[in-house]
């Protein structure tokens, strides 16, 4: 049998929305949250044969993530865009790049999720948009929510810092403080949030990934097809991370040329590990963390749904994972921004003070080239 035609927003290269882990098929013209056999996480899947893309093609082409349209599920005609990716890749030292995510819309690289999030909710019939949040989501949310004149309803931790509540409230959402942490916010919300509002929580539904992949798509053409040794990366809830790990996997299946794939780092902080833990311990899937207590606020996720796709990620790029303190955090912080004068936010400043800790223990070496992710603006944290 035939398949319909194709709504005129969507790529012709995406052709599935499959289970990450049972791999079960779902219908891809509806709205979806996460698998209905399993309750995991979606992947969106590609016939690169319907809309290839070459490395040259990409020459003159527009400075956002949308030059990246043959491996996104929505055409950028179709999107709610606010011009976001194509972030820069600052030196900091000797073979050592910041990619400054804080030059996106709204401060953050969660502006890469939710762009692809809120496109794909407006195109599938969303009437309102809802998320627990940390901070950096929940902007990015309003503001994508009141481009695409879609109410939004977020939720967050009460001891958020004031920047970010006051931020949702400046795009018009609807804010909902609650005690606790993320996975509180969460659970608030789907107990007494508005019933009629889509979720785009973290890996709650499956296009968020496919923002955030572009990171590793505009590091290969940064570095001239040459991708760095390692990518030292901060992990919350994990889709940039999982979302780079998917990207180098298109990209072999494009045929760009690879001589590597990055080992993928992954950091955390030493009161909230679930992701560390679970690669410490050999696990194949991580286990919610009791008593999470840490101020680097992005990373205060004690139960990331994607957590067995992290350590899939860190452990098939021949990677690692590690805490930091809040001590060595906030000194990293503070240094990174002094030597590069770049707007280095906590979760930025955990990924230098990893590095170094790396470095002491020789698991990166000299001579290697490492990139740094420096997620949001730190404008929001002072």
């Amino acid at each position: 049998m035939t398949e319909p035609s194709l709504p005129a927003w969507q790529n012709p290269a995406f052709v599935a929305v499959r289970c990450f882990a049972c791999e079960e098929l779902h219908d891809r013209h509806t709205p979806l949250t996460v698998c209905r056999a399993c309750g995991l996480p979606l992947r969106v899947d590609y016939d690169h044969a319907l809309a290839p893309l070459a490395p040259a093609s990409l020459v003159g082409r527009p400075a956002s993530l949308w030059r990246y349209r043959e491996v996104l599920p929505i055409l950028p005609e179709h999107a709610v865009s606010l011009v976001e990716g194509w972030t820069p890749l600052c030196a900091a030292g000797d073979r050592l790049f910041v990619k400054d995510e804080s030059r996106n819309p709204t401060g953050s690289f969660k502006a890469r999720g939710l762009v692809m999030a809120v496109s794909l909710a407006r195109a599938l019939g969303a009437r309102a948009l809802s998320a627990p949040s940390a901070g950096n989501a929940a902007g990015a949310l309003a503001a994508y929510g009141a481009a695409a004149k879609i109410p939004v309803v977020v939720a967050m931790p009460d001891d958020t810092p004031r920047a970010f509540i006051d931020e949702c409230r400046h795009y018009g959402a609807e804010v909902q403080l609650v005690a606790g942490t993320i996975a509180d916010a969460g659970r608030w919300l789907r107990e007494h949030g508005p019933r009629e509002t889509f979720d785009v929580s973290t890996l709650k539904e499956p296009y968020r990934i496919e923002g955030k992949k572009t990171m590793a798509y505009e590091l290969w053409e940064q570095f001239a097809g040459e991708l760095p040794d390692v990518i030292v990366y901060p992990t919350g809830g994990g889709t940039g991370l999982v979302g780079m790990w998917k990207a180098f996997a298109e990209m072999r299946a494009l045929g760009w040329p690879m001589p590597k794939t990055p080992r993928l780092v992954s950091v955390q902080m030493e009161h909230c590990a679930p992701v560390v833990r679970g690669f410490t311990e050999g696990a194949a899937a991580t286990v919610a963390w009791a008593d999470p207590r840490t101020r680097v606020w992005g990373l205060r996720v004690p139960s990331p749904l994607g957590g067995f796709l992290c350590l899939r990620a860190i452990r098939e790029t021949g990677g690692t994972a590690l805490t930091v303190t809040e001590a060595e955090a906030a000194s990293a912080t503070s240094r990174l921004a002094a030597q590069t004068g770049l707007d280095i936010c906590p979760e930025g400043g955990a990924t230098f003070a990893a590095y170094e800790a790396l470095r002491a223990r020789g698991t990166i070496a000299a001579g290697e080239t490492v990139v740094l992710f420096n997620t949001g603006t730190g404008l929001k944290y002072r």
